[in-house]
């Protein structure tokens, strides 16, 4: 099997750096393997650029240290040297061999050491007699020597005094240092000698040491990079696979199965993984057969309880137009007789039909249906139900009346579902039915003020044979079939059947119709909560039935509308 990696993204995707944060942020959420590459990239990279930095920084103050050092000694060797000359000559006041004796100074300076920037200023030399010229090479400028160097050279007598500068190499600036020391002249006094040495040479073994330093550091962090890669490579491909199966698994392809390398941790799990699928494909298989004994049964039962089921119907109803001729007991047991015959007779029906459903073999029979004249056809045939529970029943429909292609039947039904169920649980209070349509869908809504139901009830009322109450006497018979039955009608249309209670405010259910069959968008026209619970229930100057309209006027420009079209700007002729 060859496993991909789900979070990959596109290439098109990066061409747009705008969209680089939100990639990055997706994949840093997605991928557990780009999360823990960066993770140690991050990491790596911050240890070795402080470990390259560091090691810059002490190599740097190592080299400067070692350069300093020997200027240091080979400016002390230099002095020392002249001063050897200065102690041994004997000039006394010939000054001529004063001068020859000031040159060789000269020449012992420049010969012991190994700079030739070098700078003899007059110290603090005593009055009269004879005192030599200071002096300085072309390299050495008195610029570069600070008023500071040279005040601390005068304080310290036998000490050398030192600066770090910058030396001009060839128009070109270089590091240098300038050390100063005393070089005392017998019966004239201290001289300031300045030797400047440059450090170009350990610049360049800096610059060298660092490039490498850094070079080295970024092959490393390059290095780790691609053995993080490698090693999470090969525990993230399993994994992915894992959950590739999984998916698929999820998705009902019962027969996928991981396949198992080896005997470490992930092959165990692989071998788990494919044991608990095979486990669970047995139990589905073995469900999956009893569901079709089930269905077969029901359907058979259902298919041959219809004979007698109409023999006893019709004997039931030849009994009940003669309950007349009956004494009183006679009479109510025939009665009863004939109203249980026909609860049974709607239990049979709803269960063929649920057997269908389970069969798949339900179809659509489509025809072009006003869903407002529907609900208002509907509504009569429940007028009787509800006078005889003291329930009004209003009509609101603002929209719904151009024909959408549904299967009429079907939504009838639905509809005396909705409605009984609204009467019954009424407690005698109006009932709304509201239609209404958008340019995507049609919808009709069934609104009570009754009882109402918790969220724990609302989200079990479309299951199969659940009541609410259970100790509650239904007055108009049901089999608790019907809901489901109306639900699996709905999303036959490719619509949607929604349920908003409340308790002590009641109930509404919205049925959803797309016009194109299997395609709904949008919201439904007719919304699920109410925005005023109780707003339809304080409005007592409505009739008994009543269709509304609602118009959208413009007295400014038209002064009237057509009131044969409709708000949504259906003809309703």
């Amino acid at each position: 099997m060859i496993a991909t990696s789900a979070t990959a993204t596109p290439v098109g995707l990066w061409r747009d750096w705008r969209s680089w944060p939100a990639n990055v942020s997706a994949l840093w959420r997605r991928s557990l393997r780009f999360r823990t590459i960066a993770i140690t990239l991050l990491l790596t990279a911050t240890a070795v650029f402080v470990t390259c930095a560091t090691m810059a920084l002490v190599i740097a103050n190592d080299l400067f240290e070692s350069r300093r050092d020997q200027a240091l000694a080979d400016a002390r060797r230099a002095v020392s040297v002249a001063q050897s000359t200065l102690d041994s000559a004997e000039v006394g006041d010939d000054r001529a061999a004063f001068v020859a004796l000031w040159r060789v100074v000269q020449r012992d300076l420049s010969g012991t050491s190994s700079s030739d920037r070098i700078a003899v200023f007059q110290g603090d030399i005593e009055p009269g007699g004879y005192a030599p010229p200071s002096f300085s090479s072309e390299l050495l400028s008195d610029e570069l020597v600070s008023p500071a160097l040279r005040t601390r050279v005068e304080e310290l007598d036998d000490v050398q005094a030192w600066q770090s500068v910058a030396l001009d190499q060839d128009g070109t600036e270089v590091p240098g240092i300038i050390v100063g020391q005393q070089l005392f002249v017998p019966e004239v006094g201290p001289y300031e000698v300045y030797i400047a040495y440059d450090l170009a040479d350990s610049e360049q073994t800096l610059v060298f040491v660092q490039r490498t330093l850094w070079v080295a550091g970024t092959a490393l962090v390059a290095i780790i990079a691609a053995i993080s890669w490698i090693v999470l490579r090969s525990m993230s491909v399993p994994i992915v696979e894992v959950s590739q199966t999984s998916a698929r698994f999820a998705t009902g392809d019962l027969g996928v199965r991981i396949p198992v390398h080896g005997e470490d941790e992930l092959a165990t799990l692989g071998r788990s993984f494919n044991a608990m699928a095979d486990s669970i494909e047995a139990q589905i298989k073995e469900l999956g057969e009893l569901s079709l004994v089930q269905q077969r049964f029901v359907s058979d039962v259902s298919h041959e309880l219809r004979t007698p089921l109409t023999t006893i119907r019709l004997a039931a109803d030849m009994l009940n137009d003669q309950r007349d001729d009956f004494d009183a007991t006679t009479a109510r047991t025939t009665e009863l007789l004939h109203t249980q015959v026909q609860r049974f007779e709607t239990l049979l029906n709803d269960l063929l039909e649920i057997s269908r459903y389970d069969a798949g073999s339900v179809q659509l029979e489509l025809e072009a249906t006003s869903l407002a004249q529907l609900a208002e056809d509907v509504i009569d045939q429940m007028r009787p139900l509800a006078d005889g529970h003291g329930t009004e029943l209003r009509m609101v429909a603002p929209g719904g009346y151009s024909p959408v292609d549904m299967d009429a039947r079907r939504v009838r039904r639905v509809l005396r579902n909705l409605i009984g169920n609204a009467i019954e649980h009424g407690e005698g209070r109006p009932v709304v039915v509201t239609v209404d349509s958008n340019q995507h869908a049609v919808a009709v809504g069934v609104r009570d003020f009754g009882l109402g139901m918790s969220a724990a009830d609302t989200e079990r009322v479309f299951d199969r044979f659940w009541r609410a109450d259970p100790s509650r006497q239904r007055t108009i018979g049901g089999t608790g079939l019907g809901l489901s039955i109306a639900l699996g009608d709905a999303r036959l249309h490719g619509g949607s059947l929604a349920v908003w209670s409340e308790l002590a405010v009641g109930s509404n259910f919205v049925l959803t119709i797309p016009r194109t069959p299997g395609h709904l968008q949008g919201p439904s026209p007719v919304a699920l909560e109410p925005e005023n619970a109780l707003a339809d229930l304080s409005d007592e100057t409505q009739p008994l039935h009543i269709t509304q309209v609602r118009y959208e006027l413009d007295a400014a420009e038209n002064g009237a509308v057509d009131p044969s079209r409709s708000a949504d700007g259906e003809d309703r002729s």
